[in-house]
């Protein structure tokens, strides 16, 4: 029997001199990926103080949500949209570039998607 990886992984990447929050979705994220993802992202959040977080997602492996994670990781960006100053989001797929347009409305800094992680990170840097 083959398993089936989803969720997500989270930490703190630092490139040169520049700190990133990092995130790494894999697969169909799902309701329950979310009930463990929240509390992680509100701890990994809670001690930045006038929070102004650069993030890097890699979507590459991202297939998508089921309905129910979808409205999760919406009310997700509320509550944390106005953290971040920039989010780089670098996938592989059209939708995903589509997605992360919609996230900018959501999220009180810049959101930008890239097909490049170098370029992603060369962007967050600035």
């Amino acid at each position: 029997m083959k398993s089936y990886k989803h969720g997500l992984s989270i930490g703190i990447n630092r490139v040169d001199n520049e700190f990133f929050l990092f995130l790494k979705a894999i697969g169909k994220l799902s309701h329950e990926d979310y009930e463990k993802i929240n509390p992680m992202i509100d701890n990994a959040l809670l001690g930045i103080k006038e929070a102004k977080i650069k993030a890097l997602i890699d979507a590459t492996q991202l297939e998508g949500w089921e309905l129910r994670a979808a409205w999760d990781d919406f009310k997700l960006g509320l509550k944390h949209g106005s953290e971040f100053e920039k989010i780089a989001i670098y996938g592989n797929e059209k939708w995903q570039e589509y997605i992360s347009k919609i996230a900018s409305w959501f999220i009180s800094g810049e959101v930008k998607f890239f097909e490049n992680e170098d370029e992603a990170i060369k962007w967050l840097k600035n």
